[in-house]
Protein backbone atom coordinates (compact mmCIF):
# COMPACT_ATOMS: atom_id res chain seq x y z
CA UNK A 1 0.00 0.00 0.00
CA UNK A 2 0.84 3.68 -0.74
CA UNK A 3 1.67 3.87 3.30
CA UNK A 4 4.17 1.22 2.82
CA UNK A 5 5.81 3.41 0.63
CA UNK A 6 5.92 6.20 2.43
CA UNK A 7 6.99 4.61 5.56
CA UNK A 8 10.35 2.94 3.83
CA UNK A 9 11.59 5.79 1.14
CA UNK A 10 13.16 8.34 2.15
CA UNK A 11 10.75 11.85 2.13
CA UNK A 12 12.15 12.95 -1.04
CA UNK A 13 10.18 14.11 -4.52
CA UNK A 14 10.36 10.25 -5.81
CA UNK A 15 9.69 7.94 -3.85
CA UNK A 16 11.81 4.51 -4.20
CA UNK A 17 10.90 1.06 -3.32
CA UNK A 18 12.13 -2.76 -4.09
CA UNK A 19 9.79 -5.07 -3.52
CA UNK A 20 11.87 -8.30 -4.53
CA UNK A 21 10.93 -7.94 -8.89
CA UNK A 22 8.70 -5.04 -7.93
CA UNK A 23 10.20 -1.48 -8.13
CA UNK A 24 7.94 1.06 -6.77
CA UNK A 25 8.47 4.72 -8.02
CA UNK A 26 5.98 7.57 -6.48
CA UNK A 27 5.84 11.00 -7.32
CA UNK A 28 6.11 12.72 -3.85
CA UNK A 29 4.84 16.32 -4.43
CA UNK A 30 1.73 16.29 -3.15
CA UNK A 31 1.20 19.69 -2.09
CA UNK A 32 1.27 20.27 -5.93
CA UNK A 33 -0.47 17.21 -7.03
CA UNK A 34 3.00 15.98 -7.84
CA UNK A 35 4.18 17.90 -11.07
CA UNK A 36 7.22 16.30 -12.76
CA UNK A 37 10.53 18.81 -12.33
CA UNK A 38 13.60 18.75 -13.88
CA UNK A 39 15.14 16.62 -11.36
CA UNK A 40 12.56 14.23 -11.02
CA UNK A 41 12.50 13.24 -14.49
CA UNK A 42 16.26 12.59 -14.47
CA UNK A 43 15.59 10.79 -11.43
CA UNK A 44 13.61 8.83 -12.94
CA UNK A 45 15.14 8.10 -16.22
CA UNK A 46 17.85 6.90 -13.74
CA UNK A 47 15.80 4.68 -11.68
CA UNK A 48 14.71 2.76 -15.23
CA UNK A 49 17.84 2.38 -16.40
CA UNK A 50 19.03 1.15 -13.46
CA UNK A 51 16.02 -1.42 -13.18
CA UNK A 52 16.78 -2.41 -16.12
CA UNK A 53 20.35 -3.21 -15.58
CA UNK A 54 20.24 -5.08 -12.66
CA UNK A 55 18.80 -8.26 -13.29
CA UNK A 56 16.45 -8.68 -11.23
CA UNK A 57 13.40 -6.16 -11.33
CA UNK A 58 10.90 -7.06 -13.39
CA UNK A 59 7.90 -4.57 -13.07
CA UNK A 60 7.95 -0.76 -12.74
CA UNK A 61 4.43 0.88 -11.20
CA UNK A 62 4.87 4.39 -10.97
CA UNK A 63 2.12 6.70 -8.76
CA UNK A 64 1.65 9.74 -6.74
CA UNK A 65 1.44 10.57 -3.22
CA UNK A 66 -1.29 12.52 -1.65
CA UNK A 67 -4.61 11.23 -3.84
CA UNK A 68 -3.10 12.40 -6.92
CA UNK A 69 -0.73 11.21 -9.76
CA UNK A 70 0.80 13.83 -11.36
CA UNK A 71 -0.38 17.41 -12.50
CA UNK A 72 2.34 17.56 -15.40
CA UNK A 73 5.44 19.59 -15.85
CA UNK A 74 7.01 21.97 -13.21
CA UNK A 75 6.17 25.75 -13.98
CA UNK A 76 8.84 26.69 -11.92
CA UNK A 77 11.08 24.97 -13.79
CA UNK A 78 9.63 26.29 -17.00
CA UNK A 79 9.70 29.88 -15.76
CA UNK A 80 13.44 29.49 -14.31
CA UNK A 81 14.13 28.36 -18.37
CA UNK A 82 12.40 31.13 -19.58
CA UNK A 83 14.18 33.21 -17.61
CA UNK A 84 17.47 31.62 -19.15
CA UNK A 85 17.11 32.69 -22.60
CA UNK A 86 19.20 35.03 -23.04
CA UNK A 87 22.47 32.73 -22.19
CA UNK A 88 20.75 29.83 -23.27
CA UNK A 89 18.67 30.15 -26.08
CA UNK A 90 17.84 26.26 -26.48
CA UNK A 91 16.72 26.35 -22.35
CA UNK A 92 12.99 25.48 -22.86
CA UNK A 93 14.03 22.70 -25.69
CA UNK A 94 16.16 20.76 -23.42
CA UNK A 95 13.51 20.94 -20.55
CA UNK A 96 11.11 19.54 -23.29
CA UNK A 97 13.42 17.03 -24.65
CA UNK A 98 14.27 15.40 -21.34
CA UNK A 99 10.75 14.75 -20.48
CA UNK A 100 10.42 13.21 -24.24
CA UNK A 101 13.08 11.10 -23.19
CA UNK A 102 11.84 9.83 -20.40
CA UNK A 103 9.11 8.86 -22.22
CA UNK A 104 10.34 7.03 -24.97
CA UNK A 105 12.58 5.52 -22.15
CA UNK A 106 8.91 4.09 -20.48
CA UNK A 107 7.35 3.36 -23.76
CA UNK A 108 10.58 1.37 -24.86
CA UNK A 109 11.84 -0.49 -21.60
CA UNK A 110 11.61 -4.30 -21.40
CA UNK A 111 10.12 -4.22 -17.65
CA UNK A 112 6.88 -4.68 -17.82
CA UNK A 113 5.29 -0.95 -16.68
CA UNK A 114 1.93 -0.17 -14.85
CA UNK A 115 0.94 2.96 -14.00
CA UNK A 116 -1.71 3.39 -10.62
CA UNK A 117 -3.88 6.64 -11.81
CA UNK A 118 -5.48 8.84 -8.72
CA UNK A 119 -6.83 12.24 -8.86
CA UNK A 120 -5.20 14.23 -11.15
CA UNK A 121 -3.54 13.22 -14.15
CA UNK A 122 -2.81 15.90 -16.46
CA UNK A 123 -0.43 17.09 -19.35
CA UNK A 124 2.80 15.67 -18.73
CA UNK A 125 1.15 13.15 -16.33
CA UNK A 126 -1.45 12.15 -18.64
CA UNK A 127 1.53 11.30 -21.24
CA UNK A 128 2.76 9.14 -18.66
CA UNK A 129 -0.17 6.85 -18.42
CA UNK A 130 -0.14 6.33 -21.95
CA UNK A 131 3.60 5.00 -21.86
CA UNK A 132 2.90 2.36 -19.92
CA UNK A 133 1.77 -1.54 -20.79
CA UNK A 134 -1.00 -1.32 -18.48
CA UNK A 135 -3.17 1.56 -16.86
CA UNK A 136 -5.28 1.52 -13.51
CA UNK A 137 -7.32 4.39 -12.49
CA UNK A 138 -9.60 4.59 -9.35
CA UNK A 139 -12.65 5.81 -10.28
CA UNK A 140 -11.93 9.87 -9.14
CA UNK A 141 -9.10 9.77 -11.71
CA UNK A 142 -9.51 13.37 -13.52
CA UNK A 143 -8.07 13.24 -17.09
CA UNK A 144 -7.00 16.99 -18.24
CA UNK A 145 -5.10 17.92 -21.43
CA UNK A 146 -4.93 21.42 -21.06
CA UNK A 147 -2.25 22.42 -22.79
CA UNK A 148 -4.08 24.49 -26.17
CA UNK A 149 -6.01 25.71 -23.81
CA UNK A 150 -2.76 27.66 -21.78
CA UNK A 151 -1.48 28.33 -25.53
CA UNK A 152 0.96 25.88 -25.53
CA UNK A 153 0.76 22.17 -27.28
CA UNK A 154 1.00 18.53 -25.83
CA UNK A 155 4.60 18.39 -28.00
CA UNK A 156 5.98 15.44 -26.43
CA UNK A 157 3.17 13.37 -25.57
CA UNK A 158 1.78 13.55 -28.76
CA UNK A 159 3.02 10.41 -30.16
CA UNK A 160 2.05 8.61 -27.63
CA UNK A 161 -1.81 9.89 -27.53
CA UNK A 162 -2.27 9.07 -30.75
CA UNK A 163 -0.45 5.62 -30.11
CA UNK A 164 -2.58 4.91 -27.51
CA UNK A 165 -6.02 6.52 -28.13
CA UNK A 166 -5.62 6.58 -32.63
CA UNK A 167 -5.19 9.76 -34.84
CA UNK A 168 -8.82 10.63 -34.58
CA UNK A 169 -9.30 10.77 -30.52
CA UNK A 170 -6.29 12.20 -30.23
CA UNK A 171 -6.88 15.47 -32.09
CA UNK A 172 -10.75 15.76 -30.45
CA UNK A 173 -8.79 15.44 -27.12
CA UNK A 174 -5.52 18.19 -28.21
CA UNK A 175 -8.36 20.74 -29.88
CA UNK A 176 -10.94 20.78 -27.07
CA UNK A 177 -8.42 21.00 -24.43
CA UNK A 178 -10.21 18.16 -23.20
CA UNK A 179 -11.04 16.98 -19.54
CA UNK A 180 -12.29 12.81 -19.18
CA UNK A 181 -13.17 11.00 -16.18
CA UNK A 182 -12.33 7.83 -15.34
CA UNK A 183 -15.09 5.89 -16.75
CA UNK A 184 -14.93 7.72 -20.37
CA UNK A 185 -11.20 6.89 -20.50
CA UNK A 186 -11.68 3.58 -19.60
CA UNK A 187 -13.94 3.48 -22.82
CA UNK A 188 -11.22 5.14 -24.74
CA UNK A 189 -8.98 2.54 -23.63
CA UNK A 190 -6.52 5.23 -22.41
CA UNK A 191 -6.93 3.05 -18.98
CA UNK A 192 -7.30 -0.94 -18.39
CA UNK A 193 -9.11 -0.98 -15.57
CA UNK A 194 -11.39 1.48 -13.23
CA UNK A 195 -11.77 0.57 -9.39
CA UNK A 196 -13.06 2.31 -6.15
CA UNK A 197 -9.90 4.03 -4.71
CA UNK A 198 -9.85 1.55 -1.42
CA UNK A 199 -9.09 -1.43 -4.36
CA UNK A 200 -6.76 -0.42 -6.12
CA UNK A 201 -3.89 -1.79 -4.36
CA UNK A 202 -5.75 -5.10 -4.95
CA UNK A 203 -5.98 -4.79 -8.53
CA UNK A 204 -1.85 -3.68 -8.70
CA UNK A 205 -1.30 -7.06 -6.68
CA UNK A 206 -3.42 -9.09 -8.83
CA UNK A 207 -1.88 -7.62 -12.17
CA UNK A 208 2.00 -7.61 -11.14
CA UNK A 209 1.11 -11.27 -10.02
CA UNK A 210 -0.06 -12.01 -13.30
CA UNK A 211 3.24 -10.49 -15.22
CA UNK A 212 5.10 -12.31 -12.21
CA UNK A 213 3.98 -15.60 -14.06
CA UNK A 214 5.58 -14.26 -17.34
CA UNK A 215 8.84 -14.97 -18.25
CA UNK A 216 11.07 -12.11 -18.27
CA UNK A 217 12.98 -13.15 -20.86
CA UNK A 218 9.57 -13.45 -23.23
CA UNK A 219 7.99 -10.26 -21.86
CA UNK A 220 11.05 -8.07 -22.95
CA UNK A 221 11.08 -10.05 -26.15
CA UNK A 222 7.45 -10.06 -27.01
CA UNK A 223 7.20 -6.21 -26.18
CA UNK A 224 9.94 -5.45 -28.87
CA UNK A 225 8.07 -7.52 -31.48
CA UNK A 226 5.06 -5.22 -30.91
CA UNK A 227 6.87 -2.07 -31.25
CA UNK A 228 7.97 -3.14 -34.69
CA UNK A 229 4.74 -4.10 -35.85
CA UNK A 230 3.37 -0.36 -35.21
CA UNK A 231 5.33 0.61 -37.77
CA UNK A 232 5.56 -2.24 -40.30
CA UNK A 233 3.16 -4.43 -42.01
CA UNK A 234 2.70 -7.83 -40.96
CA UNK A 235 4.33 -9.31 -43.96
CA UNK A 236 7.58 -7.71 -43.03
CA UNK A 237 7.91 -8.98 -40.00
CA UNK A 238 7.55 -13.00 -40.83
CA UNK A 239 10.83 -13.48 -40.63
CA UNK A 240 12.23 -11.52 -37.97
CA UNK A 241 9.31 -13.36 -35.52
CA UNK A 242 10.17 -16.35 -37.00
CA UNK A 243 13.73 -15.80 -35.41
CA UNK A 244 12.53 -14.55 -32.11
CA UNK A 245 10.25 -17.24 -31.85
CA UNK A 246 12.97 -19.63 -32.65
CA UNK A 247 15.09 -18.07 -30.35
CA UNK A 248 12.64 -18.86 -27.46
CA UNK A 249 12.03 -22.17 -27.88
CA UNK A 250 15.98 -22.98 -28.11
CA UNK A 251 16.47 -20.88 -25.20
CA UNK A 252 16.69 -21.88 -21.25
CA UNK A 253 13.33 -19.70 -20.73
CA UNK A 254 11.50 -21.81 -23.17
CA UNK A 255 13.17 -25.12 -22.11
CA UNK A 256 11.86 -24.32 -18.56
CA UNK A 257 8.38 -23.15 -19.44
CA UNK A 258 8.17 -26.45 -21.37
CA UNK A 259 9.03 -28.60 -18.70
CA UNK A 260 7.38 -26.87 -16.35
CA UNK A 261 4.11 -27.38 -18.46
CA UNK A 262 4.97 -30.97 -18.96
CA UNK A 263 5.82 -31.60 -15.34
CA UNK A 264 2.58 -29.35 -14.34
CA UNK A 265 4.17 -27.31 -11.54
CA UNK A 266 5.09 -23.57 -11.90
CA UNK A 267 7.99 -22.64 -13.77
CA UNK A 268 11.55 -21.07 -11.92
CA UNK A 269 10.21 -17.24 -12.81
CA UNK A 270 6.60 -17.55 -11.11
CA UNK A 271 6.24 -16.71 -7.77
CA UNK A 272 4.74 -19.25 -5.12
CA UNK A 273 1.39 -20.21 -4.64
Amino acid sequence: MLADILDMADMTDLLIRQDGPVLHLTLNRPAQRNPLSVAMVQALRERLAAAEADGTTRVLVLRGAGGHFCSGGDIADMAAARARLADDPDAIVRLSTAFGELCVAVAGSPLATVAVLEGTVMGGGFGLACVTDVALAADNADFRLPETSLGLLPAQIGPFLVERLGYSEARRLAVTGARLGAAEALMLRLVHEVHPTAALDAALTRVVQSVLRCAPGAVAATKAVLARARQHAPASLVHEAAEAFSAAVLGDEGAEGTAAFLARRPPRWAPPG
